[in-house]
């Protein structure tokens, strides 16, 4: 049975990982919990994923910040929340019809920025 538990946080973490990614391109996609997912299922499942994972040159030191409780880096926080909001700009102006949408994806970018914005800016980034 322990295999199988193993095995099911491996795959549930490297899909975790995968959307995740797909995420930094695609702002409706929530990047930071779903690459934390992928942290916590390693973790619990794989010493060598997880090592894999925070050791990551592009998004290691974040997911380690994060889960220190030091924060996000001012940058990406500005980054993160001009990327929601252009895309969903876009989005609803040029590309969805139904006002409802609209109204649903503006709602979404919205919770979104404000759960960036409530996060501890992380000083003295050296990354």
């Amino acid at each position: 049975m322990q295999t199988v538990k193993k095995l099911f946080l491996i795959t549930v973490g490297s899909l975790s990982l995968g959307i995740g990614i797909i995420g930094i391109f695609l702002p409706l996609i929530p990047t930071t919990p779903l690459l934390l997912l992928a942290a916590a299922c390693y973790i619990r499942s794989s010493k060598r994923l997880y090592h894999w994972l925070i050791t990551n040159k592009h998004f290691g030191q974040y997911i380690l910040d994060y889960r220190e409780g030091r924060g996000i880096p001012l940058k990406a926080k500005v980054i993160g929340v001009t990327m929601i909001w252009v895309s969903m700009l876009y989005t609803v102006i040029f590309v969805v019809p139904l006002i409802f949408v609209k109204i649903l994806l503006l709602c979404i970018a919205a919770y979104f920025t404000w759960f960036i914005l409530k996060q501890k800016t992380l000083q003295n980034h050296t990354t």
